[in-house]
């Protein structure tokens, strides 16, 4: 008995195949159609120009234009050309001008300041990041002249007391270092105007020698441990923006009305349950940020659209922290997601703020922040 052999015609078996081709090319050129009028990928797409947009400086009223955003090519490149024009050369030499008297150093092969800053008094900044810096010297009491100490992403674990000695220091940025306390002097700063002890952990509260800072209108102390709003910061009486965001704070003080200047105020990711009817006293108050996932009571008037109030209700997903048995990688960790955290914040802030049109109440925000 032989073999039992098949025989059948090529051409069904192609005709087959060629019409399944037709079939999957039909469906990609109609699904390419779909994404091309969705309005997911338009979306997609005008926040990846708004980031480019960000990433370059430029502002966005020239690229938004009554909410809407022109996400032509051409439109960035001719931005960019503009920019690179109006930097003459007059100006050129004012930032040549003024580095001289600006310090700056980052790296982590830094563990020290370099011996020669000492002898560079006439200086009126530092910006030292991104270094394993552990100590500002006492000799900074001999720079008269600092106006800004820009100090962030070190590892500095103790302020001198000489920085009370810089009366012309107006803005001071210890944030992402391992701070415990501030040292009390720094109340005799009283031209300081910016304040900013985010990212730090361990910080629970602020000595009360800082209600002198009368001239301060920016405090930053998100990311550490304050359990209530500092007393001395209830009495900088020019105070316009407030974080105090990723704390432990239980509950607002009953004066938090004395605050009169205060525009933003920022309390996402604490443990508060009701927000006090004080807050409407503060007539500038234009925007307010809360985790919405505890707060069980709040005054009604935050939501009426009659108010130039914006009160943003964030019911953000918790982020569960990973222990390491490093310690020193544990802490890394906290604070690079606190950073990525803050920075994304303040990118939605400030879309939020810029926007022509914008809802006065958002009653469900969901984010989920992981690095």
């Amino acid at each position: 008995m032989g073999h039992k052999v098949v025989v059948f015609d090529i051409s069904v078996i192609r005709g087959l195949w060629e019409t399944r081709v037709k079939k999957h090319k039909a469906w990609q050129k109609k699904e390419a159609e779909r994404l091309e009028k969705s309005a997911l990928e338009k979306i997609k797409q005008e926040w990846d120009f708004v980031a480019e947009c960000r990433k370059k400086g430029v502002p966005q009223a020239v690229y938004c234009k009554n909410g809407f955003v022109d996400t032509s090519a051409r439109l960035l490149e001719k931005i960019e050309r503009n920019s690179l024009l109006k930097q003459s050369p007059l100006s050129k030499e004012r930032d040549k001008r003024s580095s001289a008297f600006v310090f700056e150093l980052s790296g982590e092969h830094w563990q020290e300041l370099p011996d020669s800053l000492k002898e560079q008094t006439h200086l009126e900044e530092w910006h030292i990041n991104n270094t394993l810096i552990r100590i500002i010297p006492t000799y900074i009491e001999l720079f008269e002249a600092m106006r800004i100490l820009d100090l962030q992403k070190n590892q500095i674990s103790h302020l001198p007391a000489e920085i009370g000695r810089l009366k012309k220091l107006r803005e001071l940025n210890v944030s992402f270092n391992h701070l415990r306390s501030i040292p009390p002097e720094l109340g005799d700063c009283e031209n300081l105007e910016k304040l900013d002890c985010s990212g730090n952990l361990e910080l629970t509260e602020l000595p009360f020698e800082l209600s002198n800072l009368k001239q301060v209108t920016f405090v930053d102390i998100s990311a550490n441990k304050f359990s209530s709003v500092p007393i001395c910061v209830l009495r900088m009486s020019n105070l316009q923006w407030l974080d105090i965001s990723n704390n432990n704070l239980n509950d607002l003080p009953q004066d938090i009305d004395r605050l009169e200047e205060l525009q933003t105020f920022l309390l996402y990711k604490n443990k508060l349950t009701y927000l006090p009817y004080e807050l409407l006293n503060l007539k500038k108050l234009s925007l307010l940020v809360v985790s919405g996932d505890r707060l069980v009571e709040l005054p009604t008037a935050l939501c009426d659209s009659s108010t130039p109030l914006k009160f943003v209700s964030l019911m953000d997903n918790p982020i569960e922290n990973t222990k390491c048995q490093d310690g020193d990688k544990m802490m890394e960790s906290e604070q690079d997601r606190q950073h990525f955290d803050k920075e994304f914040m303040k990118a939605y802030i400030e879309d939020l703020k810029e926007r022509e049109s914008v809802p006065s109440y958002t009653t469900k925000v969901s984010f989920s922040l992981q690095l």
